[in-house]
């Protein structure tokens, strides 16, 4: 029995809790803008929607495990939850990329990207993210489902590997953090580094958008400097020592905060996912001013009753 962590149980449930209304919220409003007009943009967001969605979902079972201390659920759901989970975090990574490319392209190039931005090459680039990553990442599920001593009732999972394991899956790692991460974050500084530098210099953008531009890329690079960077440094020296770094599992834990980070990227890119957060938040309001508006009215009629009926009184 492992020690439960409860640390870990509350940076999870907290990232559900946040994660899991915020991203629903955004897949509704990309739904809707889709079905009114289909834009590249539109679609790369409304993948990394769903690449959240899906890291929540299996967040559950690390959750699950962290609370009972141990692998508690059926052993062929290791292997495959944790090749869901590492595939989502490399996805985030690829579409924040292809989110950067599409927005640098359309200020850089606006004339030649009009006349050739199709939401077709936006589908095909979405679907090219997805079989790169469950490509590159299903080391994970080789690696866990043939484990030389794993059973129906181990108390691990993908944990304690064997040096012959680790032999190949350390070199695996470095390759994903080079060609998953490292290049896709280069892409990204070129990229908005460039697109902020044009839109900050146009004199025909507002001020406003000038401001969302530079809290997007803002948003953008926590979301890379604080999730995915101290994760990706550790396959680093994990193949430099020839072992898991003992520090891995927390470093890992700071990305599931990209589930959270990431709506604020919706946002600021996309005015639909903007008009969807301040009509719920105008809901809410109107639900919270209900009760005393309730309780106004009801006061208030006491408070006209009250006097009449102590003058029907004192005539009496």
């Amino acid at each position: 029995m492992v020690k439960v962590q409860y640390p870990y149980v509350t940076v999870y449930t907290l990232t559900v809790l946040i994660g899991f209304p915020t991203n629903l919220l955004a897949l509704y409003a990309f739904i809707q803008k889709i079905r009114v007009k289909t834009t590249p943009n539109c679609i790369l967001l409304l993948n990394l929607t769903i690449s959240d969605l899906c890291f929540l979902i299996f967040l559950l079972f690390k959750m699950a495990e962290q609370i009972a201390g141990r692998w508690a659920l059926p052993f062929y759901l290791c292997p495959f939850s944790g090749l869901v989970y590492y595939s989502t975090i490399y996805t985030s990574t690829l579409f924040l990329t292809a989110v950067s490319v599409e927005r640098y392209l359309a200020v850089a190039y606006p004339i030649h990207y009009k006349l050739k931005r199709h939401a077709v090459y936006a589908l095909i680039a979405s679907l090219s993210i997805w079989i790169c990553s469950f490509g590159h990442c299903s080391i994970v599920y080789i690696t866990e489902y043939n484990r030389d001593n794993y059973s129906h009732d181990s108390n691990v999972c993908y944990d304690n590997f064997t040096e012959k394991q680790l032999q190949v899956l350390l070199p695996v790692r470095l390759e994903l953090s080079i060609a998953l991460f490292l290049v896709p974050f280069l892409i990204t500084c070129f990229c908005y580094f460039g697109f902020i530098r044009i839109v900050v210099s146009s004199p025909h953008i507002c001020r406003s958008k000038k401001q969302r531009a530079v809290a997007l890329v803002a948003a953008t690079f926590a979301v890379f400097i604080i999730c995915f960077t101290p994760y990706n440094i550790s396959h680093v020296v994990g193949f430099i020592q020839g072992k898991s770094p003992e520090w891995r599992i927390e470093v890992l834990l700071l990305s599931t905060f990209n589930a959270c980070l990431d709506p604020i990227i919706f946002y600021f890119s996309s005015s639909a996912v903007k008009r969807s957060c301040c009509s719920f938040w105008t809901r809410i309001k109107h639900i919270c001013i209900w009760p005393p508006l309730l309780h106004k009215l009801f006061n208030r009629g006491t408070e006209i009753v009250g006097p009449q009926d102590q003058m029907s009184s004192t005539r009496l």
